[in-house]
């Protein structure tokens, strides 16, 4: 799912909205041009941090979270920093405990985790790079495995109109049962996820940018014209090297 919203809309996340233009004006021979795009990962690229564990802070100061769920935590991204972590297990897991949670109580929350958590760690070079392709006039969207409610507040402040996430299911009253809506927004799941986007936006991935930190986005990272590799984790870099793709530290 892509999401499209208004700066200024509150509550839950809302169904894609298309933008009024979705190519290039077309040029004086009439055919049309074909946008481009910028693709976005979230944790250790347009932030400085990865959200799992600055979450679980979150959730120790209102007293829902422990010192070992913490731990617990940080061991999970340890490995994922690795590419050696099940994550649709862990994703499995975790979201358990959001089992019977109304979903206007996360969206609350989650602006609430990011006004005091998280916009400290908005990268500089990440809020200009998102300028620099908005004044180029490409699509700009956030494509990450995190959740629609914590990746939202991000899109918000940088201006980025499309957001693709994994989704969360939810029940007929509004409240979530505790599972994902296949696939997750991670590996070939992020290329599907992508890809809809492309088709809905009118843009290719093989004419797009897509900045990541994380050897899982190796799928995605194959599919664009402009890899670029953003504080790669130690797999990502050894693979950026080899094949040539820009590097860049935020």
């Amino acid at each position: 799912m892509s999401t499209s919203f208004d700066e200024t809309a509150p509550g839950p996340a809302r169904s894609a909205v298309p933008p009024a233009q979705q190519d290039g004006a077309a040029p004086r021979d009439g055919r049309a041009v074909r946008r481009r795009a910028a693709l976005f990962d979230m944790d250790r690229t347009l932030l400085r941090k990865e959200t799992a564990s600055l979450y679980v802070k979150y959730q120790r100061q209102i007293g829902e979270a422990t010192a070992r769920d913490l731990l617990r935590t940080l061991y999970w991204v340890g490995l994922y920093t690795l590419g050696i972590l099940d994550a649709e297990k862990v994703v499995e897991r975790a979201l358990i405990a959001l089992r019977g949670v109304p979903e206007t109580v996360l969206a609350a929350r989650c602006d609430d985790w990011f006004r005091l958590h998280v916009e400290p760690h908005i990268a500089d070079a990440g809020r200009e790079a998102v300028r620099r392709h908005q004044a180029a006039g490409d699509l700009c969207a956030i494509v990450t495995g995190a959740s629609l409610y914590a990746s939202r507040p991000l899109a918000r402040r940088l201006r980025i109109e499309h957001l693709v996430a994994s989704e969360l299911e939810i029940d007929e009253r509004g409240h979530f049962t505790g599972r994902a809506a296949p696939p997750l927004c991670l590996g070939e799941g992020k290329v599907a996820r992508a890809g809809a986007l492309a088709e809905a936006q009118g843009f290719r991935l093989e004419d797009a940018t897509f900045y990541t930190d994380s050897i899982s986005d190796l799928p995605l990272l194959e599919l664009v014209a402009e890899p670029v590799a953003v504080n790669p984790d130690p797999r990502l870099r050894r693979v950026a090297e080899r094949r040539g793709y820009r590097i860049e530290r935020w």
